[in-house]
């Protein structure tokens, strides 16, 4: 599709769609409010050490609820508006920012150049449907998401290209747990970035490092997916290397939580370098699947998944075979009941407790069966909990023969109490194949 910055084509039917969303915004605005009233374990704590008596919810509550019924008669009026604008909208936001730094050219011929990727899922849900995973604070959250994501540059936690052994008896592989993001991240893949405010947040504070970034990805309403659509995909990238052209789809059976969520894949052309003339290209493909506790992937009942056709086209580093990942790989999806206790409430503390297996016993979301229950082959030892961040990667023939080499796979803490997912990174050399 065509990178132009705004979604619409033409000024009129932006703040016809601007419009719309303000008369929605009171409504949207009080129901938030209104499921934000429940608290957080943290918040919960904070109340019983400050002494507070629970009344905020008894006040607030009605006053809320008033407002919502008051303002429906404008959200219907916006609806009919907003509606009838996602026909003219393009799925998703470009921001392009002219940096005066800008990525290495790569000529072959030549040495070998290392690419780094990073994904994470960021939980930026509206304040009161992010309470479903004990988060709250959207905007705080976002700050500080924005400011870890851009600290990388002076970070030195990839300098080595192989890791020590994990736990001193577990087998040696390229892999870390790292506490801050890898330094000179060339592609960041964002998932459940669902909160327009928080995405243009994300965009602003990241736009000063990265050239490129497409946002706000997703088809609303009732365009391009099967039922109404009232949040984005939650999808996010940010790329130092030009973008060529975009594209999504919608996946068209979200289902319980996910069925108003325009869930889909973005797929993203971008320009590597230059060789005899010719641009080197690369594509990238950020998703966000549907993964309830009955229904998780590595795990009971789910051999579907296991077995899916995409990883024999792609390799996946931590992955041995269906249902078998390697030694030193972990879980990245953390327990959301204990995520604000102490021994994981810093990106140091979290470190330290994945590197060792009773933490992650306690402190990553195990596995489970279709029925809900403790998947009981995962009472023994070694115990990793459920892997569901994924860095997938392949070589594609080209004209220009190229070689791809694993140099790290890293899983970040950085965004400890800010998200209930533990990051990951990828870190891949490609060269001239020798002749």
């Amino acid at each position: 599709m065509v990178l132009r910055e705004s979604p619409f084509p033409n000024r009129l039917l932006s703040g016809l769609y601007s419009l719309g969303q303000y008369l929605l915004f009171p409504s949207y605005w009080a129901a938030d409010c209104l499921l934000d009233l429940r608290e957080t374990t943290a918040e919960r704590q904070q109340r019983r050490c400050c002494r507070c008596c629970p009344l905020r919810a008894l006040v607030t509550g009605p006053l809320l609820l008033l407002l919502l019924i008051l303002s429906m008669p404008s959200a219907l009026l916006g609806l009919l508006l907003w509606l009838p604008m996602q026909a003219a909208r393009r799925p998703f936001a470009y921001k392009h920012n002219m940096l005066s730094r800008h990525p290495e050219v790569w000529e072959l011929p030549g040495t070998g150049k290392v690419f780094s990727f990073v994904s994470a899922n960021v939980c930026l849900l509206p304040n009161g449907l992010a309470k479903n995973s004990n988060l709250g604070q959207m905007k705080q959250r976002a700050a500080r998401i924005g400011q870890c994501l851009t600290q990388g540059e002076a970070s030195a936690s990839f300098a080595s290209p192989r890791s020590s052994q994990f736990d001193g008896e577990r087998e040696a592989g390229p892999r870390e747990i790292s506490v801050p993001f890898p330094p000179d991240v060339d592609f960041v893949c964002l998932q459940e970035v669902f909160d327009q405010r928080a995405g243009a947040h994300l965009c602003q504070l990241l736009s000063p490092f990265y050239e490129h970034i497409v946002y706000d990805v997703g088809a609303y309403g009732l365009q391009g997916c099967c039922t109404l659509k009232v949040l984005s995909s939650g999808l996010f990238l940010a790329s130092h290397y030009p973008v060529l052209a975009a594209q999504y789809r919608c996946y068209p059976n979200g289902i319980r939580e996910d069925a108003l969520s325009a869930k889909g894949l973005l797929s993203v052309q971008v320009q590597l370098g230059a060789a005899h003339g010719q641009r080197i290209v690369g594509y990238l493909n950020c998703t966000h699947l549907h993964a309830p506790a009955g229904h998780s992937m590595c795990y009971g009942g789910d051999e579907l998944e296991q077995t899916h056709e995409i990883f024999r086209q792609y390799q996946d580093p931590c992955r041995v075979g269906p249902r078998q990942d390697r030694p030193w790989a972990i879980g990245t999806l953390l327990n959301y009941l204990h995520i604000h206790e102490e021994a994981v409430s810093t990106p140091e503390k979290l470190k330290r407790t994945l590197e060792q297996e009773e933490g992650r016993r306690t402190y990553l979301a195990g596995p489970i069966l279709q029925d809900g229950r403790p998947d009981p082959s995962a009472a023994g030892s070694p115990w990793e909990g459920r892997r569901i961040d994924y860095i997938l990667y392949r070589e594609h023939p080209t004209t220009i023969s190229l070689t791809t080499e694993l140099e790290k796979f890293s899983f970040i803490t950085q965004l400890a109490g800010c998200s209930d997912h533990v990051a990951v990174g990828l870190r891949l050399l490609l060269n001239a194949a020798p002749q």
